[in-house]
C-alpha cells in the first residue's frame, strides 16, 4: 500500500478520456465513479468533464480528470483531440449490442493508432454484462481484435456493469496499474537517454 500512496504525490491529477459508440454506457460509468450510485443519464451531445477522487480499491484516493466524449457518428471526429496526451484511455462497449461491435472495433483501432495515443493505455469496459444476451468477454475481446493493437499499447478488458457498479472498481485499478508502469518505463528510457547523451557528450 505504501508504494500507491507515494506514487499519489508524483502527480496531481490523471487525466483520462472515455471513449465508446453512442449508448455503450459511458455516461453511467461516469457518474457511477463519481457518486457511487445510478444516475439517469441522457445522450452526451458534445462531452461531459468531471474531476472525481477514486474512493475503492488500490487506486483510492486518486484524483482523475475524466473527459466522457459523446459517441454520435459526427462527434466521433473530435476524439483524435480529447484522446491526444491522455494519461489512459477507457473505451466502453456494450457487451448486448453484437451488431456494433465491428464499427466500435474500427473506431477503437482508428483512436489507437494515432501516433500520439500509441503506448496510452487502454481500459476497455465491458458494459451490460448483467444482461441475459451479453456477449462473454473473451468473445468481445476478439471481435474488437484487441491483440492485435499496437504492439506498445498495454490493454486490459473489464467485464462490467455500470448501472450496480461492478467490475468498475477492478478496471480502475488495472488502469492505474497500467498507467504508473508506463510512466515508470518513460522515466527510465529518459534517464537512459540522458546517460547516452552525457556520454557521448
Amino acid at each position: 500500500m505504501g508504494n500507491i500512496s507515494s506514487n499519489i504525490s508524483a502527480f496531481q491529477s490523471l487525466h483520462i478520456v472515455m471513449l465508446g459508440l453512442d449508448s455503450a454506457g459511458k455516461t453511467t460509468v461516469l457518474y457511477r465513479l463519481k457518486f457511487n450510485e445510478f444516475v439517469n443519464t441522457v445522450p452526451t451531445i458534445g462531452f461531459n468533464t468531471e474531476k472525481i477522487r477514486l474512493s475503492n480499491g488500490a487506486a483510492k484516493g486518486i484524483s482523475c480528470h475524466f473527459w466522457d466524449v459523446g459517441g454520435q457518428e459526427k462527434l466521433r471526429p473530435l476524439w483524435k483531440s480529447y484522446s491526444r496526451c491522455t494519461d489512459g484511455i477507457i473505451y466502453v462497449v456494450d457487451s448486448v449490442d453484437a451488431e456494433r461491435l465491428e464499427e466500435a472495433r474500427t473506431e477503437l483501432h482508428k483512436v489507437t493508432k494515432f501516433a500520439e495515443n500509441q503506448g496510452t493505455p487502454l481500459l476497455v469496459i465491458a458494459n451490460k454484462q448483467d444482461l441475459p444476451r451479453s456477449l462473454p468477454v473473451a468473445e468481445i475481446e476478439r471481435q474488437l481484435a484487441l491483440p492485435e493493437l499496437c504492439p506498445a499499447t498495454a490493454y486490459h478488458i473489464q467485464p462490467a456493469c455500470a448501472i450496480i457498479g461492478e467490475g468498475l472498481t477492478e478496471g480502475m485499478d488495472k488502469l492505474y496499474e497500467m498507467i504508473l508502469k508506463r510512466r515508470k518505463s518513460l522515466k527510465q528510457k529518459k534517464k537512459r537517454t540522458g546517460q547516452l547523451r552525457t556520454a557521448h557528450g
